[in-house]
């Protein structure tokens, strides 16, 4: 991580301490730059989470989750940089898949320096919860931040909005999409970033009601049947993700 991002971080401590978290969770942070790790560790464990442990490798997250999960605490979530040692290309993301795959209740928000769509799609395969991509200037907004963690480590989806931009804008089968009107691919692009109902009508000055009439529109023209709602919105996002 650069040095300049690094100072956003340290600024949105300050700007964010003595907050207490609404559901505490337990985090493991993955990321070889010392501080950005410590950084991120303040910036959590200042609103009221627990960082339970901190590495710098890919196979030092992935070991040390297997650790704490068989000693009966494992992690809510993971933070993972995409980029980590030996080579800085892909270790974190292919742990970050590894613990989806062998952690079904284990959240993985993994952080970016830019949009990495081959990633991004990779991670976002198989299961359709706890999963995150947060471009890594997004840490410097703390509270956005903060509720991604949170919202990730309780099987929701925290999507960078240049994340959903580039997935949906590059989507190769047309057809999908066209099935909607603009609005509804707004909303469903504001649903992929994980925003709630009211925070999207907050966002689009509409109605709460509008915005619930657009999501049962989106869920029918995408065939998502009757089920849990967060479920579906999830589906809905990774329908288009993988077209």
């Amino acid at each position: 991580m650069t040095e300049g991002v690094a100072e956003s971080v340290a600024e949105g401590m300050a700007e964010g301490t003595a907050e207490d978290a609404e559901n505490t969770v337990r985090v493991v942070i993955a990321e070889d730059s010392v501080l950005l790790r410590e950084g991120l560790t303040r910036l959590l464990t200042d609103r009221g989470h627990e960082v339970v442990a901190g590495v710098g490798d890919g196979d030092a997250l992935v070991k040390t989750v297997a650790d704490l999960a068989a000693a009966g605490s494992p992690p809510d979530v993971v933070v993972a940089d995409v980029r980590m040692p030996p080579t800085h290309t892909d270790e974190g993301v292919r742990a970050a898949i590894a613990l989806r795959a062998a952690h079904a209740d284990l959240g993985v928000l993994v952080l970016s320096q830019y949009v990495e769509e081959q990633y991004a799609t990779e991670l976002l395969a198989g299961s359709s919860s706890g999963v995150g991509y947060l471009l890594k200037d997004r840490v410097a907004e703390v509270r956005e931040f903060v509720d991604a963690v949170v919202r990730v480590a309780g099987g929701g989806t925290a999507l960078d909005p240049e994340v959903v931009a580039q997935l949906l804008g590059r989507s190769r089968k047309q057809d999908v999409l066209a099935a909607l009107t603009p609005r509804e691919r707004e909303v469903l692009g504001l649903m992929a970033e994980g925003r709630t109902n009211s925070a999207i009508a907050q966002q689009l000055v509409v109605s709460h009601g509008a915005v619930e009439k657009h999501v049962s529109n989106i869920f029918m023209k995408l065939g998502l049947s009757q089920s849990d709602a967060d479920h579906r919105r999830v589906l809905a996002v990774l329908t288009y993700l993988r077209s």
